[in-house]
């Protein structure tokens, strides 16, 4: 038989997937596993916006939309990316509702690129953006970034990654995995070189609702300098606890969009017609349940930080964004992968290895709050116990 595709065959599957299904069978079989892995929120998906979904099933809902998605919504993220994101845009011609955001940002990526079109790629970053740079036959250049200066971006270590091969970078603000949020002088930096080497911008904004301390997420489709170039997505899993729902976006110039629409249209057709119901209720349905969120979020940062921060050898900045920390161990012979392994068979801990996000995320943990506080306590004591035993 014919050799399968060698594109596809040689992607790895994805790290935190995988450590996900392994948690589940791990508990499945009776362990008591404390899992900081999964990216998901553990609350419900708010009732308001369930009932919107049922009522739109009951009402015969069920059939093929505008592959754009439906009107009702395209105005509610009109209206959303306006009022939080500071981005005008014309609903009609400039959005597209998307199967989740994954999809977003690899339909962006089939409509941006050719054989040979190189992509930058900054590490740590989620672990899907490579392969998916990879499945649209482009090339994912690296450029790692220094956690001595909580991976920040500087304009020097970026440019001498550009070349004339370069078609676009992808930013990801709140980032996962470190919590880190771009500021208004790193997205100046974007700003210079992308006008300068011509290269375009996939913005992964799924986070962008969940920041703590005042902090707001700066969009880079706001800057004038910027939004012609831009392509924004996000979605709903992250801020109204909707992953299974699988409904997302991608925002952009008619010119962009209507190149993504064709992937859309010959790849998905339409994002599913009674749950883009649902995601108008969450835009324009009560908030409430998403400050609830923060208020647990809030609380849970607050005491990984600190139980992580008093453990030997280990540092553990604070996230501004996402629900994530990405703590550092110094002074242990093992690999993150190692670590990672050694928590779960040891101490029933699941965690992602820092180098699952890149050679920059070597020496990190990734750790999600995502989970109760009774459940990140017991974590704690147990990562607590096993570090101590390993720095003696």
């Amino acid at each position: 038989m014919k050799q399968i595709s060698t594109r596809v065959h040689n992607l790895q599957p994805s790290p935190t997937v995988a450590l996900t299904d392994k948690t589940r069978v791990l508990k499945s079989q009776g362990l008591d596993i404390i899992s900081f892995g999964a990216g998901e929120p553990d609350f419900a998906t708010p009732s308001h916006i369930t009932e919107a979904a049922v009522a739109s099933l009951r009402s015969g809902f069920t059939h093929y939309v505008s592959s754009r998605g439906v009107s009702d919504l395209l105005d509610a993220i009109a209206s959303h990316l306006r009022s939080a994101n500071g981005i005008s845009i014309e609903p009609t011609k400039e959005i597209i509702v998307t199967a989740g955001s994954k999809i977003a940002i690899y339909m962006s990526l089939m409509g941006l690129l050719d054989p040979g079109d190189e992509v930058l790629v900054l590490d740590p970053a989620w672990v899907s953006f490579d392969p998916m740079i990879r499945l649209a036959s482009g090339t994912p250049v690296h450029v790692a970034l220094d956690w001595r200066k909580n991976f920040r971006l500087e304009e020097k270590v970026i440019e001498a990654h550009v070349s004339p091969s370069t078609k676009a970078i992808i930013l990801n603000s709140p980032n996962n995995p470190t919590g880190q949020m771009l500021s208004l002088d790193e997205l100046k930096i974007i700003e210079k070189l992308a006008n300068k080497h011509d290269f375009y911008i996939i913005s992964d904004e799924i986070y962008d609702r969940i920041t703590y301390d005042g902090a707001e997420n700066i969009s880079p489709a706001s800057l004038p300098g910027l939004k012609p170039r831009t392509l924004t997505t996000n979605g709903f899993s992250k801020a109204y606890a909707m992953t299974g729902w699988r409904l997302g976006f991608v925002a952009g110039s008619q010119e962009l969009i209507s190149q993504i629409l064709r992937v859309q249209q010959h790849v998905v057709t339409c994002a599913t017609s009674f749950v883009q119901a649902a995601g108008v209720a969450a835009l324009n349905g009560p908030q409430e349940p998403l400050e609830d969120m923060m208020v647990e979020y809030r609380k849970r940062r607050a005491f990984i930080v600190d139980a992580l921060n008093d453990m030997p050898g280990v540092t553990c900045p604070v996230p501004a964004g996402a629900f994530y920390v990405f703590p550092r161990f110094e002074g242990l012979s093992l690999s993150s992968q190692e670590l990672a392994n050694r928590l779960l068979e040891e101490s029933l801990v699941a965690t992602t290895p820092g180098s699952a996000f890149g050679q920059a995320g070597e020496g990190h943990l990734r750790l999600s709050f995502a989970c109760s506080l009774e459940d990140i306590e017991t974590g704690m004591a147990r990562m607590q116990k096993f570090l101590s035993r390993e720095n003696h």
